[in-house]
């Protein structure tokens, strides 16, 4: 266990976030309960060079207890939900490590309107960091480190814990004698399929399955399909998300009709949302069926959070969707499927947008939204059929796998 805990903080120190390329300030971010895998993360980083490391301790159990005590107000002005060290930290140029795994369960009964109420003020506390992140100006990678209460929801009573690391271990490849070299051949395999859907230049894609998804979603004319290991401007290839198996870009803003039936449950600030459908017309979500009030909640953050910002394609014969695990984790479960995400979009899945002021981007039709939130849609039967600019019909998808 312990050489796996060893080569798995090297996996998100070097190969993720590059720190044994360029040593940079870090800000970590992790439950409270995984204080020792964060000691070993953080000895591996001052190995490194790293001497400026913030630590940003998260707690479900007083997450819960602010959000069942406190009002709206008193929520707003908790420092708990305040994050404004990240914009300290962005200035600095650090990498951001956010490692945690919630316990969904515990936030069951939450009412819905404090849970959007702190998640907004966790966003807009560090406007100066997400416009970094965005533009992947500053390195920043999401992880999954189990808490005991997460891991007993997903793997039942007996030895939860030793079942998550294994299946940790598994999907982020820790098991193979060098992680790091099997990752550097993944990026290279994603890199060759986004080559291939940008020398189509789809106009549309066409979504349909068993479920009732009918969606067609129009994509931007210069978009540009992005996937693991992506370079940002100092040359460094990150990996944002680990595990990773999407290749993604931005839909256009206006460009989505139909509907489209969630495929997975979504997890949003501890809140559990399962078997919902979306209707869109004019890009815009219209209809919401099944999520309890709750994600009607949550496209009400700002005017642009009922667009979508994302599409994002997995194959269904995948390492995690293999599984058979439900992991109730968006990291782990939308690198099992096909999804989309609601709100803010990619300013480079499209040509220049990092350099595009937010009028020029919006122009474009890409969409500007405080929220970003995946939510599941690939099975098994999933068919996808592209559409190019000639009107020539191409199959993408079929039962639920790239075809080409």
């Amino acid at each position: 266990m312990e050489e796996n805990l060893q080569k798995y903080a090297d996996l998100l120190l070097k190969r993720c976030l590059c720190l044994n390329e360029k040593v940079r300030p870090l800000l970590i971010t992790a439950a409270v309960e995984n204080a020792e895998f964060v000691r070993l993360v953080a000895r591996k980083a001052y190995s490194l060079g790293v001497r400026d490391i913030y630590f940003d301790w998260i707690d479900d159990e007083l997450q819960y207890d602010q959000l069942m005590n406190f009002d709206i107000h008193e929520i707003k002005n908790s420092p708990y939900w305040n994050k404004k060290i990240y914009d300290e930290y962005a200035d600095k140029d650090a990498a951001f490590l956010m490692m945690h795994a919630k316990d969904y369960k515990l936030f069951k009964n939450v009412d819905p309107e404090k849970t959007k109420e702190a998640g907004k003020q966790s966003i807009e506390s560090r406007p100066r960091f997400k416009k970094k992140q965005k533009l992947d100006r500053v390195p920043w990678c999401i992880a999954m480190v189990p808490t005991f209460g997460y891991a007993k929801n997903v793997f039942g009573e007996e030895e939860p814990l030793t079942k998550a690391w294994d299946a940790i271990f598994k999907a982020c490849l820790i098991y193979e004698e060098d992680p790091i070299e099997e990752w550097n051949k993944k990026t290279r395999l994603s890199e060759e399929r986004c080559n291939k859907l940008n020398e189509h230049r789809f106009k549309y894609l066409h979504f349909t399955n068993d479920l009732g998804t009918d969606l067609s979603i129009e994509l931007p004319d210069k978009h540009i399909w992005l996937g693991a290991g992506k370079k940002n401007e100092e040359g460094l290839e990150l990996i944002v998300n680990m595990p990773t198996e999407e290749i993604f870009t931005t839909p256009h803003k206006k460009g989505t009709k139909g509907i489209v039936y969630s495929a997975k449950p979504l997890i949003y600030g501890g809140i559990l949302i399962k078997d919902f459908s979306l209707r869109f017309e004019e890009g815009k979500v219209v209809e919401i069926k099944g999520s309890e009030g709750v994600l009607e909640r949550i496209i009400e953050m700002d005017e642009n959070a009922s667009y979508l910002g994302e599409v994002a394609l997995v194959n269904h014969d995948s390492p995690i969707s293999n599984t058979g695990i439900v992991f109730y984790d968006t990291l782990y479960d939308e690198n099992a499927s096909c999804h989309l995400a609601l709100g803010s979009g990619f300013p480079n899945s499209y040509e220049n947008g990092e350099n595009m002021s937010k009028e020029e981007l919006e122009m474009a039709g890409i969409n500007d939204s405080l929220l970003h939130t995946d939510f599941m849609v690939g099975t098994s039967d999933l068919r996808i059929i592209g559409t190019t600019h000639n009107n020539e019909e191409i199959l993408i998808f079929d039962n639920g796998n790239f075809i080409i």
